[in-house]
């Protein structure tokens, strides 16, 4: 599979950890010391098609192509506009790829590699050329920002690629799932009410709506997951893991990454962060931070990188691709 494009895009908006010790009991060294987070930007508006569609339009520029030449869009999101229409056909609209079939896939941070394995499904299967595979959240709607654990947190953004087959560009991935502890990162819930069950706890409905997180438990699982998917997907493309050039993982907390890399007894400066920057943006992180180190031309004497996911299902993978 090879890259044709890429892009990103961020809401306008920056909050620091300054502005959040205004409307939570906290400060920006107790953030930064625990996550590695400065800033993050936030939606004053814009849904998550519209943070997709802007990063989409860049990297359709950026790979050369048309909207009309995209056989499929993947959005890998856990915050659409909606249930119905799906984001990605929301998307579709908005850029004008007219030929393409739209779907979402939700695997909460491990979002975007998961798309892009099926995005690969397809191309070697034959049944599609040019496919638009996004990362999109809009996390601050799912954020209960009077709750101090899990606001510093998180933020909004969206990352894409326009990806198609190529036989000289290895790619090879691995993944999982483990639902038996689905319950230590869950959001966006409501109770079942209908002509036979009507629920009368007031408030549970918003109450289970927010993300809520057991922040030691998802510690544990990231930073023994993550390190033992690397070495399996690497293995798995015939490599070591010293053959890598870059790590680029989920950016969720710079803790987790520093420890994954002393696992894997790999020099810090082969994990790029910029989460210091836009906070956890859940399945956008990994394409935001490819297109950054893209444009900024870092990855221009690059060619073996693994990509690396974790989060809420619980689900984790990684993958190796070559430039």
């Amino acid at each position: 599979m090879k890259i044709l494009g890429s892009g990103h895009y961020a809401p306008h908006t920056i909050v620091t950890n300054d502005d959040l010790s205004k409307i939570v009991e906290t400060n920006d060294e107790w953030i930064s010391t625990r996550t590695g987070i400065k800033t993050r930007h936030i939606s004053d508006g814009e849904e998550a098609s519209d943070l997709a569609a802007k990063a989409s339009i860049e990297a359709i520029e950026d790979a050369g192509i048309s909207a009309e030449d995209i056989d499929m869009i993947l959005l890998a999101t856990m915050t659409p506009d909606a249930m119905l229409p799906n984001c990605a056909s929301t998307v579709q609209k908005k850029i004008g790829a007219t030929n393409a079939t739209c779907f979402d896939i939700n695997a909460a941070c491990s979002g975007f590699l998961f798309a892009l394995n099926t995005a690969n499904a397809y191309l070697v299967s034959g049944m599609c050329k040019t496919i638009l595979v996004i990362g999109a959240e809009t996390l601050s709607k799912a954020t209960d920002w009077s709750d101090r654990s899990t606001c510093v947190l998180f933020g909004d953004g969206a990352g894409a690629m326009i990806v198609t087959a190529d036989d000289s560009k290895a790619f090879c991935s691995v993944s999982g799932s483990d639902g038996s502890k689905g319950s230590v990162l869950t959001g966006a819930a409501t109770p079942l009410k209908n002509m036979l069950v009507n629920s009368d706890e007031t408030g549970k409905e918003i109450a289970n709506y927010y993300m809520q997180m057991d922040g030691q438990e998802v510690f544990k699982f990231a930073v023994t997951k993550v390190p033992e998917c690397i070495n399996q997907v690497v293995e798995k493309a015939g490599k070591a893991v010293e053959d890598i050039d870059l790590f680029l993982l989920h950016q969720a907390n710079v803790r987790i990454i520093s420890s994954v890399a002393k696992r894997l007894k790999v020099a810090d400066h082969k994990f790029p962060v910029n989460l210091d920057k836009y906070g956890n943006t859940s399945a956008a992180s990994i394409p935001i931070l490819f297109d950054e180190l893209r444009k900024s031309g870092k990855l221009d004497d690059v060619n073996r990188v693994v990509l690396s996911g974790f989060g809420g299902g619980l689900t984790w993978g990684a993958t190796y691709i070559e430039l």
